[in-house]
């Protein structure tokens, strides 16, 4: 007899193995001939060289299935081992598959343009109001490279601004102190990758999420690099962030210029980025608007609202910067 170890490395093996084995007896049930033993993420298998073959490629497929869809069925794991396609297939359109098995893929055409316009470019401006899916479509991006292997690493940062609350000194050290500037990205990986699996990306750096300060004098290379709420970056950080660009590298820079939450004076950095850097080649804009919103149809409403009033705000100012000179 022959005996082999398979190591399980780009999944949960809590996934694979299913609650209380159950996916793992089934596995057994299925490769009668072979003595199969499991502890951590090893699989320690004997039997002939023959069906020990056999049974890796079978591990082999049901892993590839869990990295696409997030989870396995125990009619999933018949059809693999039985050399039938599972019922589920990906769809040329999906980016990825959310833990809970839902595809994740555009939702309106402007979602499918910054999609397109990721894959035509090195750098994405993505504007647009709350709740149109840009910071959660570009970690979907991210995610399907990082499977994909087309980069190695995803790095997601964000200016840490306060929306008009001071925080005071938070407690803790470095990681508890940026975490709540930083909850929304990790809620978009959450529900992208399972729990184990991303804390074992975390913690080898293949996912990195920092403040935006903490960019200065790194070269990014082989990653996909995205930059959220970067209409609260002054001049100089965006600058510092844009040239932080290295080889093999794609950046995505998300914003909404109607959410600016500098200190009064301050220009936005953005909003400067989108001027100055219009028409160069290699660059893509996209520009949301409330017909993208994913959210509650309470907050496409709340948009328009809140429009209508900035709209009435500066047509009233023109009119009283008229009037003025009427009377000089």
């Amino acid at each position: 007899m022959t005996e082999r170890h398979i190591v399980l490395e780009d999944i949960d093996p809590v996934m694979f193995y299913g609650v209380n084995n159950s996916h793992l007896q089934l596995v057994k049930s299925l490769y009668p001939k072979l003595r199969i033993l499991a502890r951590d993420n090893v699989v320690k298998v004997l039997g002939d060289d023959e069906e020990l073959q056999r049974f890796a490629e079978s591990v082999d497929a049901l892993c590839r299935h869990i990295s696409t869809y997030n989870r396995l069925s125990e009619e999933d794991i018949v059809n693999i081992v039985q050399g039938r396609k599972p019922q589920a297939e990906a769809s040329k359109d999906v980016l990825v598959y959310s833990t809970s098995g839902r595809a994740i893929r555009a939702r309106s055409s402007h979602q499918q343009e910054l999609i397109n316009s990721f894959s035509q470019n090195d750098m994405v401006f993505a504007t647009g109001p709350a709740g149109t899916g840009k910071t959660y479509l570009g970690i979907a991006l991210a995610v399907k490279a990082l499977k994909e292997k087309t980069a190695r690493k995803i790095i997601l940062c964000r200016p840490a601004v306060e929306a008009g609350e001071k925080l005071g000194f938070l407690p803790g050290d470095m990681r508890d102190k940026i975490d709540p500037y930083l909850q929304p990205l990790y809620d978009a990986l959450e529900d992208m990758l399972p729990a184990v699996k991303l804390q074992d990306m975390m913690e080898k750096n293949v996912i990195q999420i920092a403040p935006l300060a903490f960019m200065r004098g790194r070269t990014l290379n082989d990653a996909i690099v995205i930059l959220d709420e970067a209409q609260n970056t002054t001049t100089a950080q965006i600058r510092m962030f844009l040239t932080r660009m290295g080889w093999n590298t794609k950046m995505i820079i998300t914003g909404d210029l109607t959410q600016i939450d500098l200190p009064r004076g301050n220009q936005s950095g953005l909003r400067e980025a989108l001027r100055l850097l219009k028409g160069i080649e290699g660059i893509g804009f996209v520009e949301m608007d409330e017909s993208d919103i994913v959210r509650h149809k309470l907050v496409t409403r709340i948009v328009k609202a809140y429009e209508r009033g900035d709209r009435e705000r500066e047509e009233a100012l023109r009119g009283n910067t008229t009037n003025t000179i009427e009377q000089r």
